[in-house]
């Protein structure tokens, strides 16, 4: 398999994030979330929001042999799940490119964002993950997470439920 490195992202690994992003959504939400929607992602309207959220900190990328083949965003606080009092860090997005699934890339940026929040005197991680998306929920629960409560979602205009699942750091 390689090398698998994981650092923060620079500008120009943006377009690959985005690539990586739209590809995930279309392949793991295939028959959960409408066609239509799918369909019309817009890849120059996400690149723009990525360049909005890649001058924060917590976003990772995963590289190997030189080519970006996942990311990873997390903060370290509650600002977006304010219904889950307990967490207080939350990992907002991880991907990795469909084709390299159960390669361990995705296992090596939870580490990595679980290790970061360690460093910062974290102890509860929460994220969220469509209700329907079996795979993903199979990999939060074997890195070690619980689901604790559900909430509707608007993804276009349907409503979705997701699951949060809580993680003792």
């Amino acid at each position: 398999m390689g090398n698998i490195i994981i650092r923060n992202i620079k500008k120009q690994d943006i377009p690959k994030v985005v690539d990586i992003q739209i590809n995930g959504w279309k392949t793991a939400y295939k028959g959960i979330i409408e066609d239509k929607y799918l369909d019309i992602m817009n890849k120059e309207e996400k690149i723009k929001k990525r360049q909005k959220d890649y001058m924060l900190n917590g976003f990772i990328i995963a590289e190997l042999n030189d080519d970006v083949v996942g990311f990873c965003r997390y903060i370290d606080n509650n600002s977006f799940s304010t219904e889950v009092e307990e967490a207080d860090c939350e990992l907002l997005a991880i991907y990795v490119k469909s084709n390299l699934k159960y390669n361990g890339i995705g296992t090596k940026l939870f580490q990595y964002v679980k290790n970061e929040f360690i460093k910062k005197e974290r102890s509860k991680m929460i994220l969220w993950c469509l209700k329907d998306n079996e795979a993903s929920k199979k990999f939060y629960t074997k890195m070690g997470g619980k689901i604790i409560c559900e909430r509707p979602i608007a993804i276009g205009d349907k409503f979705y439920q997701e699951v949060c699942f809580l993680y003792n750091i």
